[in-house]
């Protein structure tokens, strides 16, 4: 089941709600809700959590939970799964950004070489920058909707699978 996998890999609601970021939230990180485990707010952590790993801001996890708590997500998954873009798959997965930005604007691929300098992100943002946030909102988009549907269909399929068990073993 589902759930027993999560609970598993998921850390301790009390190292997040003790995380020096996460205290500008208060009181709200007390609600009950946030740390169910149950299909709606699993697949609501999953959409929440895969939109802000596509998004190129810093602070995604602080993002990230300030929307899993108003749209009553599992706040660890949502943040957890922030952690996709690290610092070993976001070189990749933000190419594809923009490489996916670059064909729905209809415009080639430029060649650039990134330097950790001021002057280079000014300039990068009047050349690569608008395919670069163009793919990364539709890509943020289309994984969430998709981690939303498949979260939700696996779960129900196990659900479903468990009951037929319980009822084969019954008879």
């Amino acid at each position: 089941m589902p759930k027993k996998l999560i609970k598993r890999l998921m850390p301790d609601h009390l190292t997040i709600k003790n995380n020096k970021h996460l205290k500008i939230f208060g009181t709200l990180l007390h609600n009950a809700n946030l740390w169910h485990l149950n299909r709606r707010s699993v697949s609501k952590a999953f959409a929440v959590g895969l939109f802000f790993a596509f998004m190129p801001v810093p602070f995604q996890m602080v993002l990230a939970a300030g929307f899993a708590i108003i749209v009553h997500a599992n706040l660890p998954l949502s943040i957890v799964l922030c952690w996709i873009t690290n610092p070993l798959t976001m070189p990749a997965i933000f190419y594809f950004c923009y490489v996916v930005g670059t064909w729905i604007i209809g415009v080639p691929t430029r060649k650039f070489a990134f330097e950790a300098s001021w002057q280079w992100l000014v300039d990068s943002i009047s050349t690569i920058g608008p395919a670069f946030m163009l793919g990364c909102l539709v890509l943020a988009t289309v994984f969430s909707i998709l981690g939303y549907l498949a979260i939700n269909t696996f779960w129900r399929f196990s659900v479903a699978k468990e009951w037929k068990k319980r009822k084969e073993r019954r008879s």
